[in-house]
């Protein structure tokens, strides 16, 4: 295993390994952990007691965070006629159909961040699904991806809008902004990720739902949460 630079092992000794700390706490260290010469990303990661093999415990959605993300994404739009005009009118980096498709396909071209459809185009999108997915950049309905009502969903998008779904090892992993919104953003956002995820709570799933939550920044140690904490 590769030794960890000095500017972590800095950070890392900021961190009580053992300690679950309140949420404030945990993201004013977090931020405070940060040592690289860019804004990095804070990240939290959550494991949860369900079975995501089973789809009555499958956990996933979408949300706009009150403070965005800091990050711009470029949306890739699958859309014929009016639609196609709305989704470039709305912002959309790119608009298409079959073309796009084959871009994807042939030349590995990936330059977007998220991918919205309306229904009628699934069937061409449907086609890239062993590229798209592994990526998760598979357009859904329950994300808000798979939509006739394009304008709104690129609104959402480069406001802030950000996926959580469940990996396979049970645990949903997403960015809730940079270091430099300071601790105050980031627990707005925090706490908006995690009611949405509170509230997608299969009605299968016994037992603690929040197994454990760690936040941290993009080159920085883990932060442990007292996930037992949080009620929002």
């Amino acid at each position: 295993m590769p030794k960890k630079g000095k500017k972590y092992q800095d950070s890392a000794k900021l961190v009580d390994r053992a300690n679950f700390y309140e949420v404030n706490e945990a993201l004013a260290l977090a931020v405070q952990t940060a040592k690289a010469k860019f804004d990095e990303t804070v990240e939290v990661h959550i494991k949860l007691g369900v079975d995501g093999r089973h789809a009555d415990q499958q956990v996933r959605g979408a949300i706009v965070l009150p403070h965005g993300t800091g990050k711009s994404k470029k949306v890739l739009v699958f859309a014929k006629g009016d639609k196609a005009k709305e989704a470039e009118a709305a912002g959309a980096d790119y608009v298409g159909a079959d073309e796009l498709a084959q871009r994807i396909q042939k030349e590995n071209w990936f330059d977007f961040d998220v991918v919205v459809a309306t229904p009628d185009m699934m069937g061409v999108v449907g086609r890239l699904g062993k590229v798209l997915g592994p990526k998760g950049l598979m357009p859904n309905p329950k994300s808000g991806t798979v939509t006739m009502d394009v304008e709104k969903a690129l609104q959402e998008i480069k406001a802030g809008k950000v996926e959580y779904r469940l990996d396979k090892t049970n645990i949903i992993h997403t960015p809730i902004g940079k270091v430099s919104f300071g601790p105050e953003k980031l627990v707005d956002n925090f706490n908006a990720l995690l009611e949405a995820i509170l509230k997608a709570k299969p009605s299968v799933a016994k037992g603690q739902y929040l197994k454990s939550v760690t936040v941290a920044t993009t080159m920085g140690p883990g932060v442990k949460v007292n996930a037992l904490k949080i009620t929002l």
